[in-house]
Protein backbone atom coordinates (compact mmCIF):
# COMPACT_ATOMS: atom_id res chain seq x y z
CA UNK A 1 0.00 0.00 0.00
CA UNK A 2 1.22 3.46 -0.77
CA UNK A 3 1.62 6.40 1.58
CA UNK A 4 0.99 9.97 0.45
CA UNK A 5 2.90 12.78 2.15
CA UNK A 6 1.89 16.45 2.10
CA UNK A 7 3.61 19.65 3.24
CA UNK A 8 6.92 17.89 3.68
CA UNK A 9 10.45 19.08 4.31
CA UNK A 10 13.66 17.16 4.97
CA UNK A 11 12.62 16.45 8.58
CA UNK A 12 8.89 15.76 8.54
CA UNK A 13 5.53 15.94 6.83
CA UNK A 14 2.49 17.78 8.13
CA UNK A 15 0.18 15.13 6.66
CA UNK A 16 0.55 11.43 5.86
CA UNK A 17 -2.28 9.42 4.29
CA UNK A 18 -2.34 5.63 4.33
CA UNK A 19 -5.10 3.08 3.86
CA UNK A 20 -7.94 5.59 4.24
CA UNK A 21 -6.48 7.23 7.33
CA UNK A 22 -5.07 10.76 7.62
CA UNK A 23 -2.33 11.41 10.18
CA UNK A 24 -1.39 14.98 11.08
CA UNK A 25 1.83 16.10 12.71
CA UNK A 26 1.53 17.99 15.96
CA UNK A 27 0.23 21.50 15.23
CA UNK A 28 1.33 24.58 17.15
CA UNK A 29 0.16 28.21 17.12
CA UNK A 30 1.63 30.93 14.93
CA UNK A 31 0.76 33.89 17.17
CA UNK A 32 2.34 33.09 20.51
CA UNK A 33 1.17 36.36 22.08
CA UNK A 34 -2.31 34.80 22.43
CA UNK A 35 -3.50 33.16 25.63
CA UNK A 36 -4.14 29.41 25.87
CA UNK A 37 -7.61 29.66 24.35
CA UNK A 38 -6.37 31.83 21.48
CA UNK A 39 -3.43 29.54 20.77
CA UNK A 40 -5.72 26.51 20.83
CA UNK A 41 -8.14 28.19 18.40
CA UNK A 42 -5.24 28.86 16.01
CA UNK A 43 -4.13 25.24 16.19
CA UNK A 44 -7.66 23.96 15.57
CA UNK A 45 -8.02 26.27 12.55
CA UNK A 46 -4.78 24.86 11.14
CA UNK A 47 -6.02 21.31 11.77
CA UNK A 48 -9.21 22.14 9.84
CA UNK A 49 -7.10 23.41 6.92
CA UNK A 50 -4.85 20.35 6.82
CA UNK A 51 -7.75 17.92 7.11
CA UNK A 52 -9.52 19.67 4.24
CA UNK A 53 -6.34 19.58 2.15
CA UNK A 54 -6.17 15.82 2.81
CA UNK A 55 -9.80 15.28 1.79
CA UNK A 56 -11.47 14.92 5.18
CA UNK A 57 -12.71 17.01 8.11
CA UNK A 58 -13.11 17.09 11.86
CA UNK A 59 -16.36 15.15 11.39
CA UNK A 60 -14.16 12.10 10.73
CA UNK A 61 -11.72 12.42 13.63
CA UNK A 62 -10.59 9.17 15.20
CA UNK A 63 -8.12 10.32 17.82
CA UNK A 64 -6.38 13.37 19.24
CA UNK A 65 -3.37 13.95 21.43
CA UNK A 66 -3.15 17.28 23.23
CA UNK A 67 -0.14 18.68 25.05
CA UNK A 68 -0.46 21.79 27.22
CA UNK A 69 2.32 23.54 29.10
CA UNK A 70 0.21 24.18 32.18
CA UNK A 71 -2.76 22.31 33.61
CA UNK A 72 -3.69 25.62 35.26
CA UNK A 73 -4.79 26.70 31.74
CA UNK A 74 -6.37 23.37 30.80
CA UNK A 75 -9.91 24.77 31.05
CA UNK A 76 -9.06 27.45 28.45
CA UNK A 77 -7.86 24.78 26.03
CA UNK A 78 -10.98 22.71 26.67
CA UNK A 79 -13.24 25.74 26.08
CA UNK A 80 -11.76 26.17 22.59
CA UNK A 81 -11.85 22.40 21.97
CA UNK A 82 -15.48 22.06 23.08
CA UNK A 83 -16.56 24.93 20.80
CA UNK A 84 -14.74 23.32 17.85
CA UNK A 85 -15.57 19.63 18.14
CA UNK A 86 -18.52 18.23 16.17
CA UNK A 87 -21.33 17.42 18.64
CA UNK A 88 -21.84 13.69 18.99
CA UNK A 89 -18.55 12.88 17.21
CA UNK A 90 -15.75 13.41 19.72
CA UNK A 91 -12.58 11.46 18.99
CA UNK A 92 -10.75 9.44 21.58
CA UNK A 93 -8.34 11.84 23.24
CA UNK A 94 -5.38 12.03 25.57
CA UNK A 95 -4.25 15.32 27.10
CA UNK A 96 -1.00 15.79 28.97
CA UNK A 97 1.04 18.55 30.55
CA UNK A 98 4.42 18.78 28.84
CA UNK A 99 7.33 21.04 28.08
CA UNK A 100 7.02 21.90 24.36
CA UNK A 101 9.85 22.53 21.89
CA UNK A 102 9.47 26.32 22.16
CA UNK A 103 8.67 27.97 25.50
CA UNK A 104 6.21 30.42 23.90
CA UNK A 105 3.95 27.59 22.70
CA UNK A 106 1.18 26.79 25.18
CA UNK A 107 -0.45 23.93 23.26
CA UNK A 108 0.27 21.32 20.58
CA UNK A 109 -2.39 19.04 19.09
CA UNK A 110 -1.99 16.00 16.85
CA UNK A 111 -4.98 14.23 15.26
CA UNK A 112 -5.84 11.18 13.17
CA UNK A 113 -8.91 11.16 10.92
CA UNK A 114 -10.57 8.81 8.48
CA UNK A 115 -11.11 9.67 4.85
CA UNK A 116 -14.85 9.71 4.10
CA UNK A 117 -16.09 6.75 2.14
CA UNK A 118 -16.69 7.52 -1.50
Amino acid sequence: MSVTYQDSNARMSQVAIHNGTVYLAGQVPGDTSADMRGQTEQVLTRIDQLLEQAGTSKEHLISAQVWVTSMAEFDQMNAAWDAWIVPGRPPVRAALEAKLAKPEWKVEIMVVAALPEA
